[in-house]
């Protein structure tokens, strides 16, 4: 069980992500065949693709809190020690945790709002609770991923060690 729950805890974003894109790209690669060489397009495919992108995009979100991948500034980073690095890392991570439970609070109320009056999508006529939860998990991943990214600059301090950085976006 245990490799298991490591290689999800590694991997499981990725997957996850690789699944809705690939559901997106088939659904709308199949719409496009349809409406132009058949002349005849689907209801339910743009709407299918467009709750696959939101799940797609709430879940890169938590990947990218992850990996450190996510904009930021970091001008003032590059003049820092490791120490100073750590502290400002793990003050993001708290300002992170903060925000994103404030967002899970508010989207699980809109959740229930969604369970309670029975909102339904226009065409798929499937309750919105189901694609609109895609905010609230992908909040509760983010609080999860930022709670083991100030484990990590936690023992990155403690031990004196250059704190995990991420990814630059634009290298040199």
């Amino acid at each position: 069980m245990k490799p298991l729950l490591q290689a999800l805890d590694r991997d499981g974003e990725r997957w996850a992500m690789l699944v809705f894109y690939t559901f997106c790209c088939i659904v709308i690669v199949q719409e496009v065949v349809r409406r132009f060489v058949l002349n005849y397009s689907s209801a339910w495919g743009e709407e299918a693709a467009r709750y696959a992108f939101i799940y797609l995009g709430w879940i890169g979100a938590a990947y990218a809190v992850r990996e450190r991948a996510h904009i930021r500034f970091d001008i003032l980073l590059q003049r820092l020690g490791p120490r100073g690095k750590a502290a400002v890392f793990m003050l993001s991570e708290v300002a992170t945790i903060v925000f994103a439970c404030i967002a899970l609070y508010w989207s699980t109320h809109t959740i229930m709002q969604l369970l309670q009056f029975d909102g339904q999508t226009p065409v798929l006529r499937v309750n919105k609770a189901w694609f609109e939860a895609a905010v609230p998990i992908g909040f509760a991943l983010v609080i999860f991923r930022s709670l083991q990214g100030l484990w990590r600059d936690w023992g990155d301090l403690r031990a004196g060690r250059e704190p995990f950085a991420g990814k630059a976006m634009f290298e040199e």
